[in-house]
């Protein structure tokens, strides 16, 4: 039995499937040319093909049936997964003459979609939205923003390659924006919070000074001015820490720890080193160095929920379940629908062969999230 540990990724963009099957309900029409060419300040062109929805239906398609809508969401399809078609332009140019307030509308149901956890047709929306309106930086910030949600789903539920895929599209969308000329100050502040995440402390200070520069007076400059300050502290810039990271992330735990031991003897104090120390050490299932190491980032710095699941899994490992048990419900009472957590109760249950509890926190695993991995492989154990 595997506990759910912390899971790891790095950081960019592109459909998850190919774009061919994504627009295979789409066909292209020829308009008559004798049809009515204006609409609004508008002129259509009947040389160049229209792209309409089929919804699958292909050759059974009545042409009677055509509306405005099934062109509209033909483009919006063209516009999130073709954006480089040649007549994407006046496409783009014709929905909105159509629909002057398309935009605004997909924006809404974009960001309810993302706040409901429903994520393949949210980003779908935020994909069309930045064909829609390539020269706006809107949309393609919350497609990142959405992707680091999306990543952090996927590691609550023991999906580590899909958290790594969907980071690494969220930083080809970071890096892209950041090279436009005079990029929004939100840029800056969402690509610094991102850089934090990934372990990546030189461009989150890079981002988060900027930030400042741009915006010294925001309501969120106390809180970055800290930040940047703890950084700088404690030397988190250094390329061992990072080197570490990287390592042990890509299943190299000994490079990795060698790399934080060398730092960790010039900054014995960086509660964040001790942690990756500890991560590195747990994934070699040396459990009694790990948990010393979680011991000691939790003494110098704050009781984080990754910290507290890390040295409950050492601690479950070597038999301490008591102590297992009290530091996975202090990390659930911080992040109460985090799944890792729930499953990793549930697998403490199992060790302590206490099969309808185990079941019980398996199931409220699924509430959570129904896809989680090692909840839905536990519970078909049971089963059996």
């Amino acid at each position: 039995m595997h506990p759910s540990d912390h899971s790891d990724a790095s950081s960019g963009d592109g459909a998850d499937q190919p774009a061919d099957s994504l627009l295979s309900d789409i066909i292209f029409i020829t308009l008559p040319p004798n049809l009515d060419r204006m609409i609004g300040d508008f002129t259509l062109d009947p040389s160049i093909p229209l792209p309409v929805e089929t919804r699958g239906e292909g050759d059974a398609w009545d042409a009677g049936e055509l509306r405005w809508e099934m062109i509209i969401a033909a483009v919006l399809k063209l516009l999130a997964y073709r954006p480089e078609h040649e007549d994407v332009s006046y496409y783009r140019s014709l929905a909105l003459a159509v629909k002057p307030d398309l935009a605004d509308e997909l924006s809404q149901a974009a960001v309810s979609k993302a706040q409901n956890a429903d994520f393949e047709p949210a980003e779908e929306i935020f994909r069309a939205l930045a064909g829609l309106l390539p020269d706006n930086p809107a949309p393609r910030l919350n497609l990142a923003l959405l992707h680091e949600q999306v990543a952090d789903a996927a590691e609550a539920a023991s999906r580590p390659e899909e958290a790594e895929q969907k980071r690494e599209q969220a930083f080809r969308l970071y890096r892209e924006l950041l090279a436009e000329d005079e990029p929004p100050s939100e840029v800056y502040l969402n690509a610094g919070y991102f850089a934090l995440k990934t372990q990546s402390f030189e461009n989150a200070l890079r981002h988060l000074s900027h930030y400042l520069q741009l915006e010294p007076d925001s309501e969120r400059s106390e809180e970055i001015s800290k930040l940047i300050a703890e950084i700088e502290k404690h030397n988190l810039v250094d390329n061992l820490f990072k080197e570490a990271y990287d390592y042990i992330r890509l299943g190299k735990e000994d490079e990795g720890i060698e790399r934080i031991r060398e730092f960790l003897s010039k900054h014995p104090d960086v509660w964040n080193a001790w942690f990756i120390l500890g991560w590195g050490l747990r994934r070699l299932e040396r459990y009694e160095d790990a948990a010393a190491a979680f011991d000691k980032a939790l003494e110098l710095g704050p009781r984080k929920p990754d910290t507290l699941n890390e040295l409950a899994i050492c601690r479950m490992e070597t038999g301490a379940f008591p102590e297992s048990e009290k530091l996975l419900i202090e990390a659930l009472r911080l992040e109460p629908d985090n799944v890792k957590f729930v499953s990793n109760l549930g697998i403490l249950a199992l060790k302590r062969e206490d099969l309808e509890e185990a079941r019980a926190y398996f199931l409220a695993a699924l509430e959570i999230e129904p896809n989680d991995v090692l909840a839905l492989q536990y519970l078909q154990k049971l089963e059996q």
